[in-house]
């Protein structure tokens, strides 16, 4: 959730804080666990509590996007001279080529714009760097980047290649030539390669009502094509979910946010569920930060909040993780953490796990210096596991 989303309004509602706290969203709802309440407008999710775990006491201080997005995605605090591979790139690098993915997909995938914050691939370097695909799955053809030109057809593309081959009196001259030869056969399978990638991403393949299920809107169609990804092996798929920056006027955009949030995030879990597939996916769903539990009322805010890394919501499903569980607890107004803190490098350790990845596994630095995914230092002390959910 690109921004930082707030824990008042979604997972973890504090109504006895008060109007400036909770604002108008101050009737959390019941959901199918006992016990677990959750923000009133995430009712599709209220029915399936039963399958994610939220973590009400994350917690890393930080409150600039650059360095708290890079702590929660590599696990690691700024300043130790590196940069660290996201937890993308690992699982690219661990669960990719070298573990036997052939797909035509890279393994590390992000739908569908990279937020530019770090270098993701960090020092395990360009090739395990997210393949973003640009574009936007709502749009009646989706425009991948390299896969596909918007504004150009299938049929448009084909014509131009017969043009070139025409054109192309060098091939003409030298016909037969084992160099032209080899030439074309290699455009040719980069071709087939491209038609079949292009599949992977082709939404139109899916049932109406299906993509109705996900909300016709960008981050409900990019819930199904990271379905559709998964379902072909791909490892790892982000989605950048732009919009959580609420400085200013936060209820607004909640309730245009949250509903969409609610849709697609029920729907995937439904859909890998129903697929078998949710035994065998992580879904972790989460942003830089949470969001200043107390309102700013005034202008030019007009009812905004700000960054807060001193607690925030992480949810978790699916990949052995238990559900139905809260671990920590924040404190009465969701200002600081009241029980169990829980850092970004417990719960991609906890992930890494999950994944059968070793989190003390040693990663290839530079000049052949082996570092760990998450090590102990002044910077980065030794990482506590999730076992309340694994």
């Amino acid at each position: 959730m690109w921004g930082g989303p707030s824990h008042l309004d979604t997972f973890d509602p504090k109504p006895d804080a008060g109007h400036d706290f909770s604002g108008p969203l101050d009737r959390p709802i019941a959901t199918n666990v006992d016990g677990i309440r959750i923000g009133q407008l995430l009712p599709l999710l209220a029915r399936q509590a039963d399958r994610y775990s939220l973590i009400r006491s994350m917690t890393h201080g930080v409150n600039a996007h650059e360095t708290a997005s890079y702590l929660v995605q590599t696990g690691h605090a700024v300043g130790d001279g590196l940069v660290h591979p996201s937890m993308g790139a690992v699982v690219s690098l661990l669960r990719g080529v070298d573990a036997g993915y052939r797909g035509l997909v890279p393994p590390y995938v992000v739908l569908t714009t990279p937020q530019g914050r770090f270098s993701e691939s960090g020092f395990l370097g360009e090739a395990h760097a997210p393949f973003a695909t640009g574009g936007d799955p709502a749009d009646k053809r989706f425009a991948v980047e390299g896969l596909v030109v918007d504004g150009i057809t299938d049929d448009r593309r084909a014509a131009r290649r017969r043009l070139a081959r025409e054109l192309d009196g060098l091939a003409r001259d030298l016909a037969g030539d084992p160099e032209i030869v080899h030439f074309d056969e290699c455009v040719e399978k980069a071709e087939r390669a491209r038609t079949e990638a292009w599949k992977v991403f082709d939404l139109s393949q899916e049932k109406g009502a299906v993509r109705d299920r996900y909300g016709q809107n960008k981050f409900g169609q990019s819930c199904l094509a990271a379905r559709r990804l998964v379902e072909r092996g791909v490892p790892y798929v982000t989605i950048n979910y732009e919009g959580w920056d609420t400085h200013r006027q936060n209820f607004v955009v909640m309730e245009r946010r949250l509903p969409e949030m609610d849709q697609a995030m029920s729907a995937l879990l439904d859909d890998l569920a129903d697929r078998g597939m949710l035994d065998t996916t992580i879904v972790w769903w989460g942003g830089e930060f949470g969001r200043t539990p107390r309102v700013q009322w005034e202008a030019p805010w007009s009812g905004g909040r700000h960054h807060h890394g001193q607690c925030f919501t992480a949810l978790v499903a699916g990949g052995g993780f238990r559900g139905g569980t809260v671990v920590g607890a924040s404190d009465a107004r969701g200002e600081e953490v009241a029980a169990r803190p829980v850092r970004p490098a417990d719960l991609l350790g906890s992930i890494c796990t999950q994944l059968g990845i070793d989190p003390t596994a040693g990663l290839p630095g530079e000049h052949g210096v082996a570092l760990p995914i998450f090590g102990s230092s002044d910077r980065t002390p030794a990482f506590r596991m999730l076992e309340e959910i694994m």
